[in-house]
This record gives structure tokens, sequence and C-alpha cells, in this order.
């Protein structure tokens, strides 16, 4: 309700006038729901009562709504006022909102009706049905064809005629100068399967895929990245565990740093994950693999105490909750990133790669140093392949010393 956001005794029927105003009291609860302050609900509130003005004012009905109109109405708006910087977002929430009640017609898709967006919507199509590739490899995928057209047709006109082999090699090159080899492999991959697909439906005659470089990143190629134990104790200790967000950062990292976790298995892990009876947690891996690890003391601890005293109360089933509205889970592994960046920051840790897979490989190489064996290193961090932990033996000095040769000339 409207209400909600509201004192007693103050008018609020003019927030409920045109095609919208029946169901602005069903989304004012969802953003009640979810945490909104007084202040942001009664925003959002006024932009929708607005966008409902102007749509009465159209003489459009509410099943009309959609993505291109929300356009329109923002393009129109920002000639009179100052648009905020979460104008659009909310009223993607909206859409969201109707869409989950069936009062508008439903998209699985949100997509603008543009040439761009068509194709990033017919490649999405063509991978899943046709490919049968997981939604994790398509979300990768869809971000850097979408780059690579933007790039060449900066101006939203598509003319994928016009392609050839200079662009392709023209925008790796680019790529090849603010990414790692492996990042750049995921790009060369990417582009070599949306230029297959374009040759599949005819869109173009020449199929570039072929003219894809390919990227030398040797396997085993470069020593593992890790911090040692004394500064992951020091990365840990930066979290303040007498705020709320701290307890949640302080059992995030603590899920990277003592289990292994990647990003993603934190960001997914569920409430009902979680057994405490047995001690055990169930982690949702990569190929949908499912994993029972132990669920260690200074872990449980962690978890228990942020959920007893921090998590916000939600819908959601994931263990891990937003801080600021609205209350759902982490969006993606992003977040986690963030969370470990902003602790070497505090820490005054600076390692040449921050991403979360930096506490995966510390821990892998503390235990290789305390005698574990790299099949037992591998067990723990859940490889499905054992070539997969052979780069650890890279930081097992003191097996490699045993392996050197002496020196010809001597000692000198």
């Amino acid at each position: 309700m409207i209400n909600k956001f509201y004192s007693p005794g103050i008018p609020l029927d003019h927030l409920r006038q045109g095609p919208l105003g029946l169901h602005i009291d069903g989304f004012a609860s969802q953003l009640f729901d979810q945490g909104y302050t007084t202040d942001m609900g009664r925003q959002k509130i006024r932009l929708v009562a607005d966008l409902s003005a102007w749509f009465g004012r159209r003489r459009l009905s509410i099943k009309d709504l959609n993505e291109a109109h929300i356009g329109e109405y923002l393009e129109r708006r920002k000639k009179q006022f100052l648009l905020h910087r979460g104008d659009r977002r909310t009223l993607v929430q909206l859409l969201h909102h109707l869409r989950q009640e069936a009062i508008i017609p439903n998209s699985h898709e949100v997509f603008c009706n543009t040439p761009m967006n068509r194709i990033a919507r017919d490649y999405a199509q063509f991978l899943s049905q046709q490919r049968g590739l997981s939604q994790v490899t398509i979300d990768n995928y869809l971000p850097i064809t979408r780059r690579f057209l933007e790039t060449r047709f900066p101006g939203g006109k598509v003319c994928l005629g016009k392609l050839c082999v200079g662009d392709v090699t023209d925008f790796i090159v680019r790529d090849s100068s603010s990414f790692c080899p492996k990042r750049i492999q995921l790009t060369t991959t990417a582009l070599r399967s949306f230029l297959g697909f374009l040759t599949h439906a005819g869109k173009i005659t020449v199929n570039l895929a072929a003219s894809v470089p390919t990227v030398a990143n040797w396997r085993l190629g470069e020593l593992p990245q890790f911090l040692e134990p004394k500064q992951v104790d020091k990365l840990l200790s930066s979290c303040n565990q007498n705020s709320r967000s701290g307890r949640r950062d302080y059992a995030v990292l603590l899920l990277l740093a003592r289990l292994g976790l990647r990003a993603g298995e934190v960001v997914h892990l569920n409430l009902e994950n979680i057994n405490w009876a047995a001690g055990e947690l169930l982690i949702r891996g990569k190929s949908a693999r499912e994993d029972r690890l132990p669920l260690l003391p200074e872990v449980g601890r962690a978890l228990a105490d942020y959920l007893k005293r921090d998590r916000p109360a939600c819908a959601c089933r994931r263990v891990f909750i937003r801080m600021p509205a609205p209350r759902q889970g982490f969006l993606g592994s992003s977040a986690v990133c963030c969370i470990l960046r902003r602790a070497l920051a505090r820490a005054h840790l600076h390692p040449p790669h921050k991403g979360a897979h930096l506490l995966r490989r510390s821990l892998a190489t503390t235990m290789l140093r305390r005698g574990a064996s790299l099949t037992q290193i591998g067990e723990v961090l859940r490889h499905q392949l054992a070539q997969t932990t052979e780069i650890y033996a890279k930081v097992d000095v003191a097996a490699l010393r045993a392996l050197a040769q002496p020196w010809p000339g001597g000692a000198r």
C-alpha cells in the first residue's frame, strides 16, 4: 500500500490516477517488503504516478506498457526534470512486478526492439536451443558480442554485411592491451561462436569465425597468485565485526579462505544448503555438480552470527543478501570480488590479481606447504581433473629443490 510510505491523513488519491492507478499499491507493497526507505519509496511511487498520468494523456492501455514506452517517457521527462540515477531501474522494477502479477504480457527477455538487441536475442536463443549451452555461458558470451557490435557500429545502425576481418582483429588487439590472456581467450571463443552463428543464420556470407586468432596462454605458464597465511589473517581482521556489513563480509571471506569456495558458489548458497545438525554445506558448483563440505567451526560461527543478527528478513532464500534495498541475493560473482577488493584495500595488501580465486589459491598453497598432496588439494578444491591441480607443484619449493641438478660450474 502507498500508505506505508506516507503519514496518516495525507491525501494520496492523485497518485492513483491513470491506467496504472489500480496497481500502484501493489508495487508500493513490494517496495516496502524489499526494505526501501521512506524517502526512496516516495520517490519511486511519484515516478510511477507520473508515468501513469503520461500514459493516460496518450490514451494508452496498461497492456501496452513495455520497455520502448519507458524509454520514450524518460526521454521526454529529462527535457523537463533532472532524471535521478535510479529512474530507469524503478520503471524496470515496475515492469517486472506487473509481469509477475500477469497484468501485462510476460517477457522472458527484456529487449528493446532495436536491431542490435534483436541480434543478441536471436544469438541467445541459438546458444540455448541449438548449442545447449548453460545460462552462465550465455551470460558470459552476450556482453562480449554486444561490445563488439557497439564498437563496430557506434551509431546503433547495424549492417552485418559490412563486417570484415579487420574488424575482428582490431577488436581483439584492443582487448589484448586491457585484459589478461585468459580473459582474451574468452573474448576470442565468444567472438568465434558469434560469427559462426551469423554465418549459420545467413546474416553474413563470409565465414569470419575462421579469422579469429588464437591466443597463446599455455597451461601452467604462470605461477599461481596467493597470499601468505599471515596476510589472509590480516585480510579477515580488516572486517569490522561491530557492523552489519562487516560481519557479512567476514562470513563471505571465510568461505573463500577456509573452504576454497568459488565466488559463484558463495553467491548461490541457499539457506537450505546449510545442514547445521550434520555440520555440512551443500555446494552446487560447476556443471551442476553437488559436493558436501564440512562446516568448520570458525565458518559456522561466522555464518550463524550473520544469520541471527544481520541478514534482512525477506522472501529470498539466498544466504547472503544485499544491505541496501532491494532485499535480494547478490546479482553475481562481481559482488563477492568487490567485498574482497575492499578488504584488500583496508588491509593494505596489493597483490597483482584481486579476484575471488586469490583466496582459493592461497588455501591450496598453504595446504601444500603443510604437507598435503596434490591429490588431497584437488579433493578440497573439488577439481574434476587432476591436471587442474598440477599448477600448485610450481610453488612446492622443497620438492622442486630436490629435483634441481647441480650447476655444471660448481658453487660460486
